[in-house]
């Protein structure tokens, strides 16, 4: 299937509602065989927009609120057609907006006033990972929102910019462009990794922090270079980092690789057939699939190279917030001993829970048990 197929229509069930179920050197973080040829361009045949359109002046773009937007610029194509097309904003108690940050356009779901938390998915979600979490925060008196990272969901889809420094730097110009000053940071697997760099370089932005299935990027390091089970879990990583074949796999046959890839990556519990549906949609949007392993093929590629070395000194960084570490204690991807050592790196208050049979996404395998522990820790560290 071509790169730039749009997703085969459909509409989530009643199911998916609230109530169901690393800074480098530079900017540019594809390795060879996968950069674009100049800026503002992309290859042919890959669908990759451009990060905004000419007459646009980053960081002066308006905000703009609705309920539901055809995925126009999300998608670089025209939206789905038909009453039950699928669509990236999913209908909730939530409203969709769209921010200006860093250079490019987020999308963000948003749900209740208060103390803001910012939530961030992991690969292969997008924002409606959180939506257990957003219905929960709100009602605790929180401004819960749940953001989709460059390159995935409804928010730009932009031919650089996918190394850590850069990412988090998304991550913290969005709590800006919110109008706060600080805010807990909540970031899964590869939004995890995020937010501990998020946390290394704008400190005085995050009042908490949580962090679930993810390592501190110098351990995830540290292990991809000595650990064999550790490498041997992140398998599918390595496949990434082949130029464009890996695109064409993931959108295959409806997005078939990366419903396989969330069966084998939960524990007894699993996902639910709307939230496997919504990310296998969610993963065809055109481009999605390249921008959204390019920090994976950054993470590999930039080992040896000086802008890796520089990251990973960088991360030495002792990080000031108080941290909640999560994991699975079934997780496949990230082993709980890679992810056990982060404590050494935080210089605040840290607290580490393992939970038994629970797999790579814990805030969706156990949404109360895992949204409790949240509560109780941003709970604590409010002031």
């Amino acid at each position: 299937m071509p790169l730039d197929q749009k997703p085969v229509p459909a509409q989530p069930s009643a199911a998916s509602g609230p109530d169901s179920g690393p800074s480098g050197a530079g900017p540019t973080s594809e390795g060879p065989g996968t950069a674009p040829e100049g800026p503002g361009t992309a290859p042919e045949g890959t669908g990759l927009a451009p990060a905004r359109e000419p007459d646009r002046e980053p960081g002066r773009e308006p905000e703009r609120s609705h309920e539901r937007e055809p995925l126009e610029a999300a998608s670089g194509g025209a939206p789905a057609t038909g009453d039950e097309a699928w669509d990236i904003r999913q209908p909730g108690p939530w409203t969709h907006r769209d921010l200006a940050a860093n250079g490019a356009r987020f999308h963000i779901a948003e749900l209740g006033s208060g103390p803001l938390v910012l939530l961030v998915h992991g690969w292969p979600e997008y924002w409606w990972a959180w939506r257990h979490q957003l219905t929960a925060l709100a009602d605790a008196g929180y401004r819960a929102v749940a953001l989709d990272l460059r390159g995935i969901g409804g928010s730009d889809r932009t031919p650089r910019g996918y190394d850590p420094g850069n990412l988090a730097l998304d991550i913290t110009g969005v709590i800006r462009s919110l109008g706060e000053r600080r805010a807990h940071l909540v970031g899964h697997a590869s939004g995890g990794t995020l937010a501990w760099v998020a946390a290394v370089m704008r400190p005085s932005v995050i009042q908490s922090l949580t962090v679930v299935s993810a390592a501190h990027p110098r351990d995830l390091r540290r292990a991809l270079l000595t650990d064999r089970r550790q490498f041997a879990a992140f398998e599918h990583v390595l496949g990434f980092q082949r130029p464009w074949i890996p695109e064409r796999r993931l959108v295959a046959d409806d997005a078939e690789l990366v419903g396989r890839y969330l069966a084998s990556w939960t524990g007894p519990n699993g996902l639910d057939e709307a939230a496997v549906h919504a990310y296998r949609q969610a993963i065809q949007i055109p481009s999605t699939a390249h921008c959204s392993i390019e920090p994976y093929r950054w993470l590999l590629r930039s080992m040896a190279r000086p802008d890796g070395i520089q990251f990973a000194r960088r991360m030495k960084k002792p990080i000031t917030a108080p941290t909640l570490h999560v994991q699975g204690a079934a997780d496949p991807v990230l082993l709980s001993h890679t992810a056990l050592g982060g404590g050494e790196y935080v210089a605040a208050p840290y607290r580490w829970r393992l939970l038994p049979g629970v797999g790579h996404f814990p805030h969706e395998e156990a949404p109360e048990e895992f949204t409790a522990e949240l509560l109780d820790w941003i709970g604590h560290h409010k002031e």
